[in-house]
């Protein structure tokens, strides 16, 4: 029963969507099991044609495998349809999708309280992307939220609707000052929407249940990465769920048994976006450079992201959490032309070095990351194939991400096309 995990290894746009995408010809059923449309994943393929998914997963672009939303994601039905219709426009079969009847709905009340709950923040905010995902996810754990099966039953949506509605709208009025949301116009709304999903509504645990027991192979693929994990990541400036490895379980409805390899993926430097810790940060000309050759800009919201140097404590810590049998390492090609790469192998607290994650939000806030400095190179790397081909001082790097990762370095990215990578072990 075969079923591979990958995460995120980082804080989120390490390049899962080209990982996904590069494999992806090589499974059955290709799985997004967290998150909602806060993520965004970019895939270009050997035809040039650059990809933005949203909800979807990044297997979508393959033709052979199934395409499957979780039960641990939260969906928003507009955002949806518009990435169904955009992908079918551009050729791309979408009659192979299938959505969890248990995944939850993102409703209009949840936008908007996430922006206004963000905007009073102020200095405080978390850097949420205000497209609902937190307040959805903290309805379903108060069991008041909208399942995508609800969309069947008509009285169902509007019975839930209005429960919720009766203590959103006062928060929304009279603590906010904003405007009621009628019950009536989301239910019409919303309608239209379940006649065009109501085909690809089902129950996607029994669908991947079947296929692991004939032994398909199953990816899943996750959204943001392990620093941005509700429990294990740097609350509170995290996600609103689980996106580490342990969470595809939950998020897919699938045992951990089947599990076999967790790939975890992570950039050869590190970024960030929204608020939050990031110990190496950078401010300087380095860090505008990182973020220019690196096009570092989200693909669903365009914000500059944060940028900084390779954290190899984040990277052992996702090890350890996650599992990880692989590692993708991307965007080396961005580091070439330095004259030295600097890489975080511990942090000094207080004085004191540490290897190992900080316990305290105070602690990490305050950690001053210990470099190691390795020599650059100044070669073009995007044309290599073979771990052979890069430059010694290149594959030196490679060699000491892994050393201090405790995990091998499988997969190197030496550009953005599912073609310009390093195979040095097998992902299938």
């Amino acid at each position: 029963m075969p079923a591979i995990v990958l995460i995120g290894a980082q804080w989120g746009d390490e390049g899962k969507g080209k990982v996904t995408d590069m494999i992806g010809g090589g499974v059955d059923y290709v799985v997004r099991y967290s998150g909602g449309n806060n993520a965004g994943h970019t895939v270009v393929t050997p035809d040039g044609q650059k990809f933005a998914l949203h909800l979807m997963p990044s297997g979508a672009l393959w033709p052979n495998a199934a395409i499957v939303i979780g039960n641990g994601v939260v969906v928003d039905p507009k955002v949806l349809l518009a990435e169904i219709d955009g992908l079918a426009e551009r050729g791309v079969d979408v009659s192979r999708l299938m959505i969890s009847g248990d995944a939850h709905l993102i409703m209009p009340h949840h936008r908007a309280l996430d922006r206004v709950v963000e905007r009073y923040l102020g200095s405080s905010r978390i850097g949420t992307t205000g497209r609902g995902i937190g307040p959805a996810y903290g309805d379903k754990v108060a069991r008041m939220g909208i399942r995508v099966q609800d969309l069947l039953d008509p009285g169902i949506l509007r019975k839930k609707l209005e429960i919720v509605l009766r203590e959103r709208n006062q928060v929304l009025f009279k603590v906010y000052n904003r405007k009621e949301i009628d019950v009536d116009a989301v239910v019409e709304e919303y309608l239209t929407y379940a006649e065009r999903l109501r085909p690809y509504i089902t129950d996607t645990r029994a669908v991947l249940w079947k296929g692991l027991e004939e032994g398909r192979t199953v990816l899943l693929e996750g959204a943001q990465a392990t620093m941005l994990d509700m429990d294990h990541g740097t609350y509170p400036f995290v996600t609103s769920s689980n996106p580490t490895a342990g969470g595809a379980c939950v998020g897919a409805g699938i045992p951990p048994t089947a599990i076999n390899r967790v790939i975890g993926v992570t950039k050869a430097y590190t970024t960030r976006v929204g608020s939050g810790p990031f110990p190496t940060e950078l401010f300087d000309d380095n860090g505008v450079h990182l973020r220019k050759v690196g096009r570092e800009y989200g693909t669903t919201t365009g914000r500059e992201r944060r940028t900084g140097w390779y954290d190899a404590v984040v990277a052992r810590y996702a090890t350890r959490l996650n599992g990880i049998t692989d590692l993708v390492v991307t965007k080396l090609d961005v580091l070439s032309g330095l004259e030295t790469v600097p890489l975080c192998v511990a942090y000094e607290i207080d004085g004191k070095r540490t290897d190992d994650m900080p316990l305290t939000q105070t602690e990490f806030h305050h950690a001053t990351p210990i470099y190691e400095e390795l020599p650059g190179w100044w070669e073009d790397i995007s044309g290599a194939r073979e771990f052979s081909e890069l430059p010694a001082n290149a594959q030196r790097y490679v060699e000491r991400i892994e050393e201090l990762a405790g995990t091998r370095v499988s997969i190197v990215g030496v550009g953005p096309g599912r073609d310009e990578n390093v195979v040095r072990h097998s992902l299938l």
